[in-house]
């Protein structure tokens, strides 16, 4: 799931912020050289999501996207299609796209041995009294004074007043494993809130609004709730982005009985003079010279090159108290720094010295410690509309399971009952409405589409067959076409079993990797609807692990009451990278699962749901293969 204008990953995670008791290290321009050493860097390629492990995952950066449960249909948010519409015909926009920066200090402690795990919603406020939500931030963990990263993103209209509701939550320790967009709220516990207009925010000096949080029965008690800070800023419209890696050299170990878990946190700093984190890096276990994986930052997040930016060392606590190399303080000084001095220190391979600061002016302590920057890429971070616009297109594909567990499609209980009134089943569902939604990105709108578990007319069980029936052909036209080949399917296929998707997988990753030979300009979306549990596990995870590398994303479905924990571990929401059976790990997260159980309990939309991470999939794809779209492939051919 990918944010802040780049590819996602999905998708957004907890992670571990500075508290009021952190240490920290500053960088100040490099005072020493060193030659350059050696480093054994992760091969090019794509960035893949971080493991979920108590905060230890990066955070932030060109991969990092606002979330929300009601994204697709938020009337708050930037519509890119409907921008993209009017910008077509020469006209602009009638509002401005305003990123929220969100921080909050004295929250409530709820936890008995540890701190609150903070995470805080967005809502708009409607005139009938309903709430919209906006976006999400990360969960942080440990921590009363969290300063989140990510990122609320919001359209400003002058003529509009535009109220908005902030909640604070403590998520509890057992849903820190699952992504912020699935929390229940009402599972999690209450901290505060708080609510303004947005035009008090932007009208501040220093575009920073102070709030008081409060109980949610609007009562202003004399209880201490904590405050919350909101600071806007407008969205910069640029596709400049740098990529940079960072090591460290000769840290402080501060461990007992190991090393120091370093990591690195990067902000911005404001016109007021205060700082906005943009990112975090992962956590290196047990390192005093740390190589981090590569960094994207948008030129959203770093604003300029001249742009001061604060890079700060710590060294990772559990707790949420995570400490510098070895010393206490109280009062704090810190060093800017910018990406333009972070060229220089590339350029001239030389390495920036961090100080200790210390509570007296002036006597802040050099240490041996060094940063340096590996790596120094700028590069143009095109957007989705950038490639569909220019001709790349969506082949949509679809895999309907025919397995036994879906009862007798004559019996109204059968989840393949087609509904004489017309009314809709899970399978026609989810084809009708991913279908309608991916068939205008394709343009001979045929597509393929099988059918798997069942006995065919030769009396065999097929893990893939064709779901029109036709031994030569596996396309039908459109939409209409999948509907009437699966209603011909249920009179012509028994029910069978058991449930395989290693075929299906293949069969469409096969079709996905030849049109690497002749057009690069196609990615493939397969779309498998199913009820049942896997029976070939490892078997779908190689094939998923081997499909990462090519153009395809696959959208799986769960009807029906059945146990989906198999599914979850597909789809990498929970930050782990599927293996393979020799160990391989996938290139990129493909999967995207939603039960349609949570569909119809009005939880979320399907459509919502599935095609909310491909964009962001399509993208690292993209990205990482250093294709561009085709009408700047063609004026660079033509230069």
């Amino acid at each position: 799931m990918a944010v802040g204008g780049g590819d996602a990953d999905g998708w957004v995670c907890m992670m571990v912020a500075a508290g009021a008791c952190w240490w920290w290290l500053s960088v100040v321009v490099a005072v020493n050289c060193e030659t350059k050493r050696k480093m054994n860097t992760t091969p090019k390629g794509c960035e893949t999501k971080r493991k979920r492990r108590g905060g230890k995952q990066a955070v932030g950066g060109a991969h990092l996207r606002p979330t929300s449960a009601a994204d697709h249909h938020n009337v708050s948010g930037q519509n890119d299609a409907v921008d993209f519409f009017f910008k077509s015909r020469g006209l602009h926009a009638l509002f401005t796209q305003i990123e929220l920066s969100l921080s909050a200090s004295k929250l409530r402690d709820l936890d008995i041995a540890s701190k609150s795990d903070p995470m805080a919603v967005v809502y708009a406020k409607k005139r009938d009294g309903r709430l919209d939500e906006i976006g999400r931030t990360e969960v942080i963990m440990n921590n009363l004074n969290p300063a989140w990263i990510g990122k609320i993103s919001i359209a400003f209209q002058f003529e509009i007043v535009q109220p908005l509701l902030f909640r604070v939550y403590d998520v509890d320790t057992k849903y820190h494993n699952i992504p912020v967009k699935m929390l229940k709220l009402e599972d999690q516990d209450f901290l505060g809130e708080a609510s303004c207009v947005l035009s008090e925010i932007v009208t501040k000096q220093n575009r920073t609004l102070t709030l008081k949080l409060h109980n949610n029965y609007g009562l202003r008690v004399s209880r201490n709730f904590g405050i919350l800070s909101v600071h806007a800023e407008e969205t910069v419209a640029s596709k400049s982005a740098v990529e940079i890696a960072f090591r460290c050299s000769y840290l402080q170990n501060v461990d007992l009985f190991s090393k120091s878990d370093p990591f690195l946190r990067i902000s911005r700093i404001v016109e007021s003079g205060n700082s906005v984190p943009i990112y975090k890096t992962e956590v290196i276990n047990n390192n005093l010279n740390p190589i981090w994986r590569p960094i994207t930052l948008s030129m959203q997040q770093f604003v300029s090159k001249e742009n001061p930016l604060i890079i700060e060392c710590f060294d990772f606590n559990t707790s949420g108290n995570h400490v510098l190399m070895g010393f206490s303080i109280s009062v704090i000084s810190k060093i800017q720094k910018s990406v333009g001095d972070l060229e220089k220190l590339h350029q001239e391979r030389t390495g920036a010295t961090f100080m200790l600061p210390s509570t007296q002016r002036g006597h802040d302590k050099v240490l041996k410690s060094q940063l340096f920057v590996e790596k120094f890429v700028e590069q143009e971070q095109y957007s989705f509309l950038d490639y569909i616009s220019s001709g790349f297109e969506l082949n949509f594909m679809v895999a309907v399971d025919f397995t036994a567990s879906n009862g007798n499609p004559r019996n109204p209980n059968s989840l393949h009952y087609i509904d004489p009134s017309g009314r809709l089943n899970s399978y026609q569902q989810a084809i009708t409405e991913i279908g309608e939604v991916i068939q205008f990105y394709d343009s001979d709108r045929r597509f393929p589409a099988w059918g798997f578990g069942g006995k065919t007319f030769d009396g065999t069980v097929s893990h893939c067959f064709n779901l029109n029936g036709r031994a030569g052909s596996f396309e039908v036209d459109g939409v209409e076409g999948i509907m009437a080949a699966y209603a011909s399917a249920l009179n012509n296929v028994s029910l069978a079993g058991p449930t395989l998707f290693g075929q299906v997988i293949n069969t469409a990753a096969r079709i996905a990797g030849q049109s690497l030979s002749y057009d690069r300009s196609k990615y493939f979306v397969l779309l498998i609807i199913t009820d049942g549990v896997l029976t070939d596990l490892q078997e779908t995870k190689d094939a998923l692990v081997r499909a990462s590398d090519l153009p395809l994303s696959i959208l799986i479905v769960g009807v029906g009451g059945a146990d989906f924990t198999q599914m979850e571990i597909l789809d990498a929401d929970n930050g782990r990278r599927l293996e393979s059976s020799t160990d391989r790990v996938a290139t990129r997260d493909i999967v995207q699962f939603v039960p349609m159980r949570e569909v119809h309990s009005g939880q979320i939309s399907v459509v919502q749901a599935l095609l909310e991470e491909l964009p962001g999939q399509f993208l690292t794809y993209m990205r990482c293969r250093d294709i561009k779209p085709l009408n700047v492939q063609m004026a660079q051919t033509c230069a």
